[in-house]
């Protein structure tokens, strides 16, 4: 007897879905035709031994199973229900009428209770556009499929609840959210908060106009200055994500199975601190089976380099393009896939070898070529998609003591999102620019005019600081967003003259 049943592929963030023919016949075997990989392969083992522990049999006859379309690479364990479902009907174990209508994925225990599996957002989008009535599918990815309206979801704990709502018409618990409540109401539910950071009062503001922005900002300081606690806390004054940008972020997650348990949508913005002895390809995704690495998991969200010297030159040269495309490809024989990667890029680094200024006081010191030569690991084209360079400085025991907390994240990202709607308004007409930061010589002409009092301050500026050539543009961006935050509508003097306190490592000498 023949038995079609439908479960799902992922290639790149979208999926495929794929037919799975069963056909049980006189004689004796078990063969796994359609590229399937070895996780594949190995599904008759748990499959067996489920059916077993659960009073059904494996039929002794031949079985063939066929994965249509057979020409495209199917891998991982999530193909185990669907074979299990599909060899009971055809061997007339359980009844088949409405097989076809549901898709059904999961990862068989030899108990058979199911585990998790990736990609359940994409394969529920890809399920309804083929009109399927439902998907039944492990309940810890029950919540996140469920985003996704118009579809029946069944989140299961065991193949004996799928079979008897097949065989024997017992319902199954729909799994349904409110998208939007869900999705709004956790907004404000900040992990992390300006608030508890003592003093650093130039940073947060820097660091505001880094997010009002979407500019990339390097932190320069030695150890305790609160780096990476600024750092953490920089995606809770981003703008909130809108139900699109969190679609797109839970997809990327979902595929790479960082979604955790019983989570539907992600509404926080993702904030990822990869550690320095990464290789390129976890960095910007890849491998045999293409997976996204963590430039795009840090999509609509904040990507933090911590001690940025001491990754490998080649990782960061690598970021370059997706810096500037806002999306990676990754090329295979047969196939190719894109992950969008639009993000902020947080950096920290100590100023020296030893971590600390060329101070006689301080515990480690380094000579200024010591210094130099530390800083010379980053090269001169990533520092070029930096625009904002800041030192921090350690917090003296007054701020520390003192019992007042700081301005909230909530205030400043209200100030933060004025300026991102007024940025939005100004590049309405343009297809790929939405923030200041991605801003091309164009628009820095067009929106950054400045009147003579304002260029000379610049040509000054230049002159006397030793700044870089390609500082210019970048001082430019900074102060259309100093701009912004205060809602004025031309770059004046002393949106200029802030912007250029934040090139520390363009200026000659800043070491001497």
């Amino acid at each position: 007897m023949l038995v079609k049943v439908f479960g799902s592929a992922v290639y790149g963030v979208e999926a495929t879905t794929i037919t799975v023919e069963v056909n049980v016949a006189s004689g004796i075997g078990y063969h796994l035709v359609g590229l399937p990989d070895n996780a594949v392969k190995e599904s008759s083992y748990r499959i067996t031994a489920a059916l077993q522990n659960n009073k059904f049999k494996l039929p002794g006859k031949k079985i063939i199973i066929n994965m249509a379309p057979a020409d495209l690479r199917k891998e991982g364990s999530a193909y185990d229900l669907t074979f299990a479902i599909g060899i009971l009907a055809a061997s007339g174990q359980i009844k088949a009428e409405n097989i076809s209508e549901y898709l059904i994925m999961g990862e068989l225990s030899l108990d058979g209770s199911l585990q998790p599996i990736r990609g359940s957002l994409p394969i529920a989008i890809q399920a309804k556009k083929e009109g399927f009535k439902g998907f039944i599918l492990p309940e810890q990815n029950a919540r996140e499929a469920a985003i996704v309206s118009g579809l029946d979801v069944y989140g299961v704990n065991n193949i004996t609840q799928v079979i008897d709502f097949f065989d024997r018409d017992l319902d199954l618990e729909k799994t349904v959210i409110n998208t939007r409540e869900t999705f709004f109401k956790s907004l404000d539910n900040l992990e992390h908060d300006f608030a508890d950071v003592k003093g650093q009062e130039s940073i947060k503001r820097c660091m505001e106009i880094a997010a009002a922005g979407g500019h990339n900002i390097i932190l320069i300081g030695p150890p305790g200055a609160g780096k990476t606690m600024l750092a953490k806390r920089l995606p809770t004054i981003l703008p909130p994500m809108t139900l699109q940008e969190a679609l797109e972020t839970t997809k990327i997650h979902s595929v790479a199975g960082r979604i955790r348990d019983n989570i539907g949508l992600m509404a926080q913005r993702p904030f990822r601190s990869p550690h320095h002895t990464i290789s390129d390809v976890a960095l910007v995704g890849g491998g045999a089976y293409p997976q996204p690495g963590e430039i795009s998991l840090s999509h609509n969200g904040v990507l933090f380099l911590d001690e940025l010297p001491e990754f490998k030159r080649g990782v960061l040269e690598v970021m370059r393009q997706p810096l500037e495309d806002r999306e990676v490809t990754i090329s295979r024989a047969k196939f190719t896939v894109t992950y969008r990667s639009s993000f902020m890029l947080v950096a920290s680094m100590n100023p020296s070898p030893g971590g600390y200024f060329n101070d006689p006081g301080s515990p480690v010191t380094s000579s200024p070529y010591e210094m130099q030569r530390y800083l010379s690991k980053i090269s001169g084209p990533l520092l070029d998609r930096i625009d904002i360079h800041i030192e921090v400085t350690p917090v003296p025991f007054e701020k520390l003591s003192e019992e007042r907390k700081g301005e909230s994240s909530i205030k400043i990202r209200e100030r933060v999102t004025r300026a991102r709607e007024i940025q939005t308004k100004r590049f309405e007409a343009l297809e790929h620019i939405n923030y200041n930061a991605q801003m091309g010589p164009r628009q820095i002409l067009e929106f950054c005019k400045l009147d003579d009092a304002s260029k000379n301050l610049l040509k000054t500026a230049m002159e006397r600081l030793n700044l870089s050539a390609r500082a210019y543009d970048r001082i430019l961006k900074v102060s259309r967003s100093i701009a912004d935050l205060e809602g004025s509508e031309g770059v004046k003097g002393d949106h200029i003259s802030e912007a250029i306190q934040y090139r520390s490592l363009d200026r000659e000498g800043w070491l001497a």
